[in-house]
């Protein structure tokens, strides 16, 4: 017994996979263990090398294959464990064969299902395992109604969704929260806000729903608005936190709103809230869009690990103002400090180039893309050289270009044409394309 209970002492106190491995030798070679006991200290290793940031999860499966009965706690650990994005495994595999094997789930099992399937978008999966919580009686268990309610909602279910909420004997913040998600992930912002108002109780991550939901959804203003309810509303349990800023910047840069902006920028500082890479580059695309470039680089010179979003953004604030000697030289910073430019970049560029009139150096980008970097370019490439081209009054260039489009060229190339060409008769082709 007090062999046991040192070892059980030193999962709990494993501090590394090393110390781990030793703890798993001692409960195999113990003469002092019957196996029932070490199978529950298996069960319990298992557990943690499945969950904890000292663990491994390949060491926790090698393990598991080892468990001559595996129990109910180590099935719930590999679910669990391979539950999470970065897993190569399904956690319903384990699922299946722990019913093939006689084990029955319980409560615990079911949230880290459903969670995968919100990942997965899997509505098939989740409505299987649905029925399954129904059949065994816990479709009453508030942890497993929430994740059910988070799972339909995140596969854009919003009506399933609706009735397990409403079904419901007692919800909390979380499922408030689940059911407001799916109907911002919907598209349904004035229902999402009716059911956000009826809301008693709610937290950061209920203001940064909505918050994040109108902005995206292009009503700026009324993001604005909510996040300055939220900043006056006194609550302990709702304060902003860098996505809220992330957001309300976003808003800001949509709408030109460059005195919020900085309103906001400085409730960042003031409050001492997290800047990183995330915020940085929702700032510099605020500045750059409100006609602060100055500003733009100064947020940019203070991310301390730039991304290539933060690259980019910082190219596309140089190529809104006409900069395009400055946007290529911070291509050349970019690469020297080892961050590869991807079709975004390439767009920024050659917009910096349809503004500065740098024909050659366009040309030069639209090579390079293709040729060094083997991105493809896209319709957007295509229409930032005919608008580059255009400007130059290169119309025959831009003809061969067009024609020379893997993709039929939309209306945003088109209308590049048109901006130049006035109206001069458009190139015909044995594709049928627009004439005027």
């Amino acid at each position: 017994m007090r062999c046991a209970t040192a070892l059980a002492r030193l999962i709990h106190r494993c501090q590394s996979l090393r110390e781990l491995r030793q703890i798993h030798a001692l409960i195999t070679t113990s003469p002092y263990l019957d196996p029932r006991t070490a199978a529950s200290l298996l069960s319990r290793l298992l557990f943690f090398c499945a969950t904890s940031p000292a663990g491994s999860l390949p060491y926790a499966s090698a393990l598991f294959r080892r468990l001559p009965s595996p129990t109910l706690s180590a099935y719930n650990a590999m679910i669990r464990a391979h539950a999470m994005p970065t897993s190569s495994l399904s956690p319903l595999s384990f699922y299946v064969q722990m019913l093939a094997a006689g084990v029955r789930p319980d409560h615990l099992t079911f949230p880290f299902l459903f969670k995968h399937c919100s990942l997965r978008l899997d509505s098939a999966a989740g409505r299987r395992l649905h029925a399954h919580v129904s059949k065994l009686g816990f479709h009453l268990d508030i942890f497993v109604e929430n994740a059910m309610v988070y799972m339909y909602s995140s596969c854009g279910l919003v009506d399933s969704a609706r009735r397990v909420f409403d079904e419901m004997a007692h919800r909390d913040i979380v499922s408030w929260n689940s059911i407001l998600i799916g109907y911002l992930r919907c598209g349904e912002l004035d229902l999402a806000l009716r059911l956000f108002l009826d809301m008693k109780e709610r937290n950061t991550r209920t203001w940064n729903s909505i918050i994040t939901g109108f902005a995206q959804g292009g009503r700026s203003r009324e993001a604005l608005a909510l996040f300055h309810e939220m900043v006056f509303s006194a609550n302990e349990y709702a304060k902003p936190d860098k996505v809220t800023v992330a957001s309300v910047v976003s808003a800001c840069a949509s709408l030109g709103a460059l005195d919020q902006g900085k309103w906001v920028h400085g409730y960042l500082k003031r409050y001492g809230l997290e800047f990183d890479v995330v915020i940085g580059t929702a700032l510099i695309d605020m500045y750059g869009k409100c006609g602060c470039v100055e500003r733009a680089v100064e947020v940019f010179q203070e991310i301390p690990k730039k991304d290539v979003l933060a690259w980019t953004a910082m190219i596309s604030a140089f190529a809104i103002h006409g900069l395009g000697e400055e946007a290529f030289g911070l291509l050349e910073e970019m690469e020297r400090h080892g961050t590869k430019p991807n079709y975004v970049t390439f767009g920024a560029l050659l917009n910096a180039c349809a503004h500065a009139g740098l024909v050659e150096k366009g040309r030069w980008c639209f090579n390079v893309m293709k040729q060094v970097y083997f991105i493809e370019p896209q319709l957007q490439h295509y229409a930032c050289m005919v608008d580059l081209l255009g400007r130059a009054g290169l119309f025959e260039e831009a003809d061969r270009l067009i024609r020379s489009m893997p993709m039929e060229p939309d209306s945003y190339v088109w209308g590049h044409c048109l901006v130049h060409v006035g109206c001069m008769e458009m190139w015909r082709s044995e594709k049928g394309w627009l004439v005027i």
